[in-house]
């Protein structure tokens, strides 16, 4: 078994465990490559068939080229999807940054479609490399009935034991490629042949490493313009991968708050 097929059957494990322990789950898509591999790896899980809804916390600002690769594969994957809408930028707290207060925008959209349809859980594609306050996360990540991420009281993660029976009331975040690098989830995509969004590969010098709203998310220089050319890019590189992200370069404790709050 090699490094990806080790990655893949851990993430495997992981769905089937919550699938078989925790009631209505959903799985959050944000177009991006690493909740692609989510839903890919899904379909391997349960032979061919995602087993969930798919949600789309839609701040109604991603790039047209999202929007049409969502339309697209929404349908071809046979996705049970479900879009739901954010609230307007007044709704959220004006003490934080711009950028960071853009991006609360799905925190409370996505806490409406949590009281609307009653999941219990949520699988994500976040990944401990991606963020510093991400690497504090566990691989099924408890929150309080309000949404709130108690950072200092989560449960241990030993040789792959994980909580899976929480307090009544408690909502799961279930994080199935934790312990996966940007690298990782560029090779897997290139051998399992996953679709690519094009904004990725390099345009005129520039690329972008990861996606979010267009206002908020820039492209960082690169000549990457196939899956071979970021995979070897990215064994090099020094830039970080959220370079392009706005709000990494707000206060020092945007994105911890935004966390804490219940952003994804």
């Amino acid at each position: 078994m090699d490094h990806l097929d080790a990655l893949e059957a851990e993430s495997i494990y992981i769905l089937r465990e919550a699938k078989a322990k925790l009631d209505r789950l959903a799985i959050l898509w944000s177009l991006g490559k690493d909740s692609n591999v989510v839903i890919w790896l899904c379909k391997k899980a349960f032979f061919g068939h995602v087993p969930f809804p798919v949600l789309h916390i839609d701040t109604g600002k991603k790039f047209p080229e999202m929007y049409a690769f969502r339309d697209r594969y929404a349908k071809e994957w046979g996705l049970s999807f479900i879009r739901e809408e954010c609230p307007p930028l007044e709704a959220t707290d004006p003490t934080l940054p711009p950028a960071a207060r853009s991006a609360a925008r799905k925190t409370l959209g996505l806490k409406a479609a949590l009281a609307k349809y009653g999941f219990e859980g949520l699988i994500l594609g976040i990944r401990r490399d991606e963020e510093a306050i991400r690497a504090k996360e566990r691989i099924f990540s408890p929150r309080d009935e309000s949404g709130q991420w108690q950072l200092k009281d989560q449960p241990p993660e030993f040789w792959d034991h994980f909580m899976t029976s929480f307090p009544k009331g408690t909502h799961v975040r279930v994080h199935p490629i934790l312990n996966w690098t940007e690298l990782d989830v560029w090779k897997y995509t290139r051998r399992e042949g996953i679709p690519v969004i094009e904004l990725y590969f390099a345009k005129d010098g520039k690329r972008y490493r990861s996606l979010g709203d267009q206002d908020i998310t820039f492209p960082v220089p690169s000549t990457a313009d196939t899956l071979d050319a970021i995979i070897a890019e990215l064994e090099s590189t020094k830039i970080p991968e959220r370079a392009g992200r706005a709000m990494d370069h707000e206060a020092e404790d945007s994105f911890e708050r935004l966390r804490r709050a219940g952003y994804m």
